[in-house]
């Protein structure tokens, strides 16, 4: 479990298929910290480590993202897509007696949404986004979700779209910051939301 408060910003430095896809990330995480088959969400994908090193001075580890982790997340998509040199939003997963200080995030990507819009509304970013009808009944005003790994708060609601707005600091410790309308964004919604729609469909049978 994790928590959408985004803890590093790495950097895909190798992609290599092999039967599964293999990226290396760089970090400034310590290896020493990292177990191996550790779970790390890298962009909100919840991925297990297979190896950590340093090389000059540069920490990394490795992941392998399966075919279906690939068909469910951005890491393919030609606009937001894992390139190497690309930045990554990361975060370790949860531990007893840590601080929640977003929401309870499992790393299991639901599907894409995408950067409708983007306006300055104070210091902060306004983002629209399209989704997928069949996400958007979980969406609710107020509510939370996880976009490329962050905890974030919905202003907005239609049957197509939501909206977030981004603080500076948001901003400057994610991948936010470079952000473009177009991109395609890991979304995942609030557990607690599907267990009470999962709940009202039991009700109605």
């Amino acid at each position: 479990m994790f928590t959408g408060i985004v803890t590093d910003i790495g950097t895909v430095t190798q992609l290599e298929q092999r039967g599964d896809l293999r990226a290396r990330i760089a970090t400034n995480f310590d290896p020493a910290t990292i177990d191996l088959g550790a779970s790390i969400a890298c962009d909100g994908v919840c991925l297990t480590v297979i190896a950590m090193g340093t090389d000059n001075g540069q920490n990394w580890f490795d992941v392998e993202v399966s075919a279906e982790s690939v068909s469910k997340t951005k890491i393919a998509s030609i606009k937001g897509g894992w390139i190497e040199g690309g930045k990554v939003n990361l975060e370790r997963a949860l531990k007893l007696g840590d601080e929640l200080g977003g929401h309870l995030v499992s790393g299991h990507v639901d599907g894409l949404a995408q950067i409708a819009n983007m306006v300055d509304d104070g210091d902060s970013t306004r983002i629209t986004f399209d989704v997928p009808p069949p996400l958007a009944r979980f969406i609710a005003e107020k509510g939370s979700v996880t976009l490329n790994g962050t905890s974030l708060t919905v202003n907005d609601v239609t049957p197509t779209q939501f909206d977030v707005n981004l603080i500076p600091h948001t901003k400057t410790n994610t991948t936010w910051g470079t952000a473009q309308v177009g991109d395609d964004i890991n979304l995942e919604i609030d557990t607690l939301a599907r267990y009470v729609a999962r709940l009202i469909e039991m009700r109605d049978i």
